[in-house]
Order: structure tokens, then C-alpha cells, then sequence
């Protein structure tokens, strides 16, 4: 579903997103906000850290403003987000599941994932330039700035890794 379709529910998820940022010691890397789904690449910066938890914060808080405004704007929406899990019945902004998660040990894998965050919206039509996304990290690397979000100066370069 498009529920990130909307600038509003977009400034709420890097809202949350920076508000995690201040919470977790984790780097973020590379970001992308399509229509249905969120590229993120990030690296905690303590072993014990949980990206799980790091990212569930963040769809709560996404979630939570994105629910109360269609609860008072399309409350006939919130049927097609309510999901029954056995005795439960629930409302579900994010797909189940953690996502797609892997480790990276090599410089070039991170920079051939980072390019291919960034074309992600050039592929869907919603720009000619990755720079032109104004909801992706692809600005701060084109140089162009303010930008949305700060990128982490910690990506290491190839041989690094």
C-alpha cells in the first residue's frame, strides 16, 4: 500500500527517524522514502545495539500520527489496516516481519547498495535524477545542500570495511 505516498506521513517518518538517531548509537548511511516502502542503510555503533529495536521505534513512531490522522480524516481507510491476530484485532501501518537485513563486509557491496537506494526512485518515474528525490540521502551525496536528514561521516571507504 502507498501509505508513505504523502509528504506529511513522510516528514513523520524522518521525524522519527532523527528522533532515534538521538536515542541509539546507530549510523545512518543511506536512506530512501518511496511511495510503499523505506530504504535504510545504517551501523550501530555499540555490538549490543538491536537494529530491530532501533527500527521499531521508528515505525511506532511513524505509525502512530499516520493512524490518529486517518482515524479523523478516513476512518473507512483504517478497515483496509485492521488485521486480525487471533483473539487481537489490530490496526497495521508497517508489513510484519523486520524486513530485508543484512550484514556488509565489503566497501563496494555498501556503495553498490547505496546507488542502488538512490535509483529506486529514478526507476519508478518519480524523478529523472536521484538528486532530484527530495526524500532520499541522494542529495547530501550529489553535495546539495541543507538537506532532510544528515548523513553519518562514517562510511568507510574501499579497503576500510
Amino acid at each position: 500500500m502507498r501509505l508513505l505516498d504523502k509528504d506529511r506521513t513522510r516528514e513523520w517518518f524522518l521525524q522519527a527517524l532523527e528522533e532515534a538517531r538521538m536515542r541509539w548509537p546507530v549510523d545512518l548511511w543511506a536512506w530512501v522514502i518511496m511511495p510503499e516502502h523505506v530504504h535504510l542503510l545504517v551501523r550501530p555503533r555499540e555490538i549490543q545495539v538491536s537494529i530491530g529495536r532501533f527500527l521499531g521505534a521508528i515505525k511506532e513512531r511513524t505509525a502512530r500520527p499516520a493512524m490518529r490522522w486517518l482515524a479523523e480524516h478516513s476512518p473507512e481507510f483504517l478497515r483496509t489496516l485492521t488485521v486480525q491476530e487471533g483473539a487481537i484485532t489490530r490496526r497495521r501501518f508497517w508489513q510484519p516481519g523486520g524486513g530485508f537485513d543484512r550484514n556488509v563486509e565489503q566497501a563496494r557491496t555498501l556503495e553498490s547498495m547505496i546507488t542502488h537506494f538512490h535509483m529506486n526512485p529514478v526507476r519508478r518515474g518519480l524523478c529523472e535524477r536521484p538528486e532530484e528525490w527530495e526524500w532520499s540521502s541522494a542529495r547530501w551525496y550529489a553535495g546539495i545542500r541543507p538537506v532532510r536528514v544528515e548523513i553519518d561521516p562514517t562510511l568507510p571507504t574501499r579497503g576500510e570495511v
